[in-house]
């Protein structure tokens, strides 16, 4: 059985630990808990279906758009809290909000008839497919054939 040496080293472990935590401990789990989730799904051979759960933006904030083989979802909305026009303000507040999504187009999908729409903070997207032509079987030339060919 052979064994190896392996140098002991007391800070790997506290190391990981460190790293571990910075990635899915107290910022990961608030970070991934505050992105808006997107469902994607394919309803038969007939649509490909995209949901954009954007429960703070308006219809206004929202654009969709086909950009070479890809959809493009984006959602932006700017906040600036004004109390009173004659106040002075020694503080304001502003906040900004944004999502974007970029999602690859399978080849069949028909991106002239793309149709969207906005109900309730859902984005709905729908992307029909369009009928691929059928492979087509490509005969074999046989040696024979092709010598006969090369040579006239």
């Amino acid at each position: 059985m052979a064994r190896n040496l392996v140098r002991f080293d007391p800070l790997a472990e506290l190391t990981a630990l460190q790293q571990q935590f910075l990635s899915d401990g107290v910022f990961g789990v608030t970070r991934r808990a505050a992105l808006p989730t997107t469902d994607i799904y394919t309803e038969g051979d007939r649509q490909l279906t995209v949901e954009a759960h954007l429960p703070h933006f308006s219809e206004e904030d929202v654009s969709v758009d086909v950009d070479q083989g890809a959809l493009v979802i984006q959602a932006e909305r700017h906040e600036k809290e004004e109390k009173g026009k004659h106040q002075k303000k020694y503080v304001v507040r502003e906040s900004a909000t944004s999502f974007y999504r970029r999602i690859a187009l399978p080849e069949q999908a028909d991106e002239e008839g793309v149709t969207a729409s906005f109900d309730d903070g859902v984005l709905k997207v729908v992307v029909p497919f369009k009928e691929l032509p059928a492979p087509r079987k490509i005969e074999l030339a046989s040696t024979k054939e092709q010598k006969k060919l090369s040579s006239e």
